[in-house]
């Protein structure tokens, strides 16, 4: 590394500093397992537990399996997003980093603590779990446009979708909160779950990743939820995530998520997803101001029970042939918009976002999608271009990703076919 780059390399510290006065609550620093070179297997994994939209506590998971952790499951109660430039010099140090990280991935999913260090070494871990037993995290590792530039020689193995997240509908796009060469994804049932994850993986990586951004957050779960609805309110009071695929059918997720070997990807990518990032402002402000029914006619939906205007209940379908002007569902409501209930547009993504808090004047929606294709996203976002809702919203950050495929072998790790093409 030059003089220069490590000159322009943020700090750790600064990268702690910033997070939070923005409010992330992000500590990136000294603790984990850098020793650890090869997978920790569990003796006995668990099944992976599918959690309800909304906060459900996180259950101990497989972290080898077809597709990985985090993804079908979620938001959980703390998420934490955190995106990185990759500072190694070639492929085959991209390779140790890669290595390392899935290492510690696992060690920290499967719950396993490491050998206490001597009195005359730094600890081999923060401790702040200590006192809180059996803590469990999810982590999803995915890929930004920008690692298939010139450095590593990646250029041919690019998902034929991934770019770099141009600015949409309504965008004021933050290049500080913007793109990555990785996206980490943390789940777990409290914030310092989260953040001890982080600390651990990112001393693995022994100095090969930096930090680009970060966002925090939760997810609460709705009390009067009932089996089949939507757990989680956003910022502006109403469900989100209603109108989901099944995530516990894989036929219906095969279709959807996951990324098939006739879908013209390289063959590496058969099993990740593409992942939309999308860190949205909501003007709460000006939101609270609204009467409830200009409220309910820009979502398309009832405040309380989440039920489209049309309907009675949150699990009722939007009936827009039997509306066609739009007298109950305006045309350019939020809803009608984003899923139209046409062919080909209904259920073209997974939505796991989640809400955050950077201050009383800075709310709003981390919204991260998995889909087949990214097409699929940016033709939802297309629909959206001029609906009411840009009055309360303003997207500042995020990024266009790729979910790598799961591991299945003993000793894969995350990325593997991808480096070794």
């Amino acid at each position: 590394m030059s003089r220069d780059e490590r000159q322009s390399r943020p700090s750790r510290r600064a990268f702690l500093t910033g997070a939070a006065a923005g409010g992330a609550g992000l500590a990136v620093g000294a603790a984990g397992a850098s020793a650890l070179a090869s997978a920790v297997r569990q003796d006995t994994p668990a099944p992976q537990e599918l959690m309800s939209q909304g906060g459900a506590r996180v259950a101990r998971a497989t972290f080898r399996a077809a597709h990985q952790p985090g993804i079908l499951t979620g938001p959980a109660s703390a998420c934490l997003l955190v995106a990185f430039r990759c500072l190694d010099p070639d492929r085959r140090a991209l390779t140790g980093t890669l290595r390392a990280l899935s290492a510690e991935l696992e060690r920290l999913m499967a719950g396993r603590a490491l050998a206490p260090a001597t009195a005359d070494l730094p600890p081999s871990d923060s401790a702040l779990l200590l006192g809180q037993g059996r803590q469990h995290v999810l982590a999803t590792l995915s890929v930004g446009a920008s690692l298939f530039d010139r450095r590593y020689g990646l250029a041919a193995a690019k998902p034929a979708e991934l770019v770099p997240m141009g600015v949409l509908a309504n965008d004021v796009l933050d290049p500080a909160r913007t793109h990555g060469d990785l996206l980490l994804l943390l789940q777990g049932d409290h914030p310092d779950v989260c953040v001890h994850a982080l600390r651990a993986a990112v001393r693995a990586t022994k100095g090969g990743l930096a930090p680009a951004w970060s966002q925090d957050g939760f997810a609460r779960p709705d009390a009067t939820a009932r089996a089949g609805t939507t757990g989680m309110r956003n910022l502006l009071g109403f469900k989100d995530g209603t109108g989901n695929p099944d995530a516990g059918k894989p036929a219906v997720m095969d279709k959807a998520v996951w990324v098939g070997a006739d879908d013209g990807e390289p063959a590496w990518a058969v099993g990740g997803s593409y992942v939309a990032v999308r860190l949205i402002r909501l003007l709460v402000e000006q939101w609270d101001g609204t009467s409830l029914t200009e409220q309910e006619r820009v979502v398309g939906r009832r405040k309380d029970s989440g039920a489209p205007l049309d309907g009675t209940k949150e699990t009722d379908v939007p009936r827009y042939r039997d509306d066609p002007d739009g007298r109950l569902t305006p045309l350019d409501a939020h809803i009608r918009l984003a899923n139209p209930r046409t062919a080909g547009a209904e259920k073209a993504m997974l939505r796991r976002g989640f809400n955050y808090a950077r201050g009383l004047d800075d709310q709003g929606l981390a919204f991260v999608s998995y889909q087949r294709r990214l097409a699929n996203f940016l033709q939802s976002q297309a629909r959206l271009k001029g609906e009411p809702m840009e009055r309360f919203t303003r997207p500042e950050g995020g990024g266009f990703y790729f979910a790598l495929p799961g591991l299945t072998g003993d000793d894969d790790y995350l990325g593997q076919r991808l480096v070794e093409t």
